[in-house]
């Protein structure tokens, strides 16, 4: 009898079932929702009452079936990274988001400072040896699952096996629901021209050998397209993308240079296309890890060249970066952009760049005086090395604060650098003229 002939399938209304009122609930993310039961846990909305919800980074179908007006008392949203899943019901008031690095979130599962009674997780078909795998996620799944008293998981076939910390035995879940739903898949961002000068500015900058941590979005594919003519790069992200595919497929990513698993190309979740959902399956080449671990700075730094690349929403005059928020609506959270800013400055010959566009859609400057009331300073301005723009890269580290608003102010779009240049000899005086 095959391991698959030994599950015991039960109904996803049967599953949810096992939450209780009061109890803490875990549900996966990355492109891999476990929205059967989502669903079904929100239907008995009616028979719970104070029941927490944990989320993190995701990408949902649509707002999660939770954010109903008449499930407002039953189901409390705390996410540790605001997804579109649960974006406006937070913004509403009916959730909140708690600040923490994402790295650190699982020790808040292991020392019971978030309790966790039940997992929701979104599982691959079994193994041979009876094992399944939660495939893109195992992020936050991984000590989630560890710490929960129930683990109710989805079954399902187009769920990628993926080697790592994010594989447990059949015989650790509570119920077994049997679903056949592919992933989300998340478009390749394909870089604007503006993006594409980025891209090249960072490229530049980046040394064969190097090690690679590179964030979601058309700024990080832009840079990894311009990295087709470098040799002997290593991955060891927290995000993998479909932009890597390339450079993985020709070898020019080879992880030959690593010190922290060489020959090894390591994330802690995956989110893109089905081609990288098959391309991930059952490749022993990509270990998919605890964030835990691939987000610590000291594990990260062991490796040469960290290139940390990740986007940001805006940057005050003295490198100030907030990248989680719009004034003082929450958009999205930390991420993993401090533990690798972080490790990369320890790793030798390291550097971590963050890029934005130096207007919005909408044509607002985002290079500041000051933050916009609200920002949350998400990377800080004693931590921050390259800043990059369609205009230019500069490396803050080092420079005081009169140069920095130099070099600021330089990367900023033209029509705003003579209002810059006021505000900076506003705040700085003689330092800033001497110099300008």
């Amino acid at each position: 009898m095959s391991a698959i002939d030994k599950i015991k399938y039960t109904t996803a209304e049967e599953a949810v079932k096992l939450i209780e009122s009061g109890d803490h609930v875990y549900i996966q993310g990355s492109t891999s929702i476990p929205e059967v039961l989502v669903e079904a846990m929100a239907n008995r909305g009616h028979e719970l009452k104070d029941v927490t919800v944990y989320s993190a980074f995701a990408v949902a179908r649509r707002q999660s079936p939770i954010c109903r007006p008449e499930l407002r008392d039953v189901f409390f949203v705390d996410s540790f990274f605001v997804s579109n899943a649960f974006r406006e019901w937070i913004a509403m008031g009916y959730g909140s988001m708690t600040p923490r690095f994402l790295g650190e979130v699982p020790d808040l599962f292991r020392d019971g400072t978030c309790r966790v009674d039940v997992a929701l997780i979104n599982c691959s078909l079994p193994n041979e040896n009876g094992e399944v795998s939660f495939g893109v996620s195992a992020d936050l799944a991984t000590s989630a699952v560890e710490c929960a008293d129930r683990v109710i998981a989805q079954i399902n076939p187009h769920v990628p096996f993926t080697p790592g910390d994010a594989v447990i035995h059949l015989s650790q879940l509570s119920a077994a629901v049997e679903v056949d739903e592919p992933l989300v898949e998340v478009p390749t961002a394909v870089p604007t021209e503006q993006e594409i000068k980025i891209g090249n500015y960072i490229a530049e900058l980046i040394p064969d050998g190097a090690t690679l941590q590179i964030g979601v979005g058309g700024i990080p594919n832009a840079v990894i397209r311009a990295l087709e003519g470098h040799r002997h790069l290593g991955l060891h992200t927290e995000a993998m993308t479909d932009g890597v595919l390339p450079l993985l497929e020709k070898g020019i990513i080879d992880n030959s240079l690593k010190k922290v698993m060489p020959g090894k190309s390591v994330a802690s979740l995956a989110l893109g296309s089905k081609e990288l959902y098959k391309f991930l399956d059952k490749n022993d080449d990509v270990i998919f890890k605890d964030v835990a671990w691939t987000n610590n700075p000291y594990i990260i730094a062991q490796n040469p060249k960290v290139m940390s690349i990740n986007s940001c929403l805006e940057v005050d005059l003295t490198g100030q970066v907030c990248a989680d928020s719009i004034g003082r609506k929450i958009f999205s959270g930390v991420g993993g952009q401090h533990d690798f800013v972080f490790g990369s400055s320890k790793s030798e010959g390291g550097l971590s760049f963050l890029a934005m566009l130096a207007t919005t859609a909408k044509g607002m400057n985002k290079i500041k005086p000051v933050l916009t009331e609200g920002a949350g300073v998400v990377t800080t301005r004693f931590q921050t090395n390259y800043i990059v723009t369609e205009y230019g890269a500069v490396n803050l580290r080092g420079k005081n604060l009169a140069e920095r608003a130099k070099l600021m102010i330089s990367i900023a779009a033209p029509q705003f650098r003579e209002e810059l240049e006021r505000e900076a000899r506003d705040r700085f005086g003689h330092a800033f003229t001497r110099i300008y």
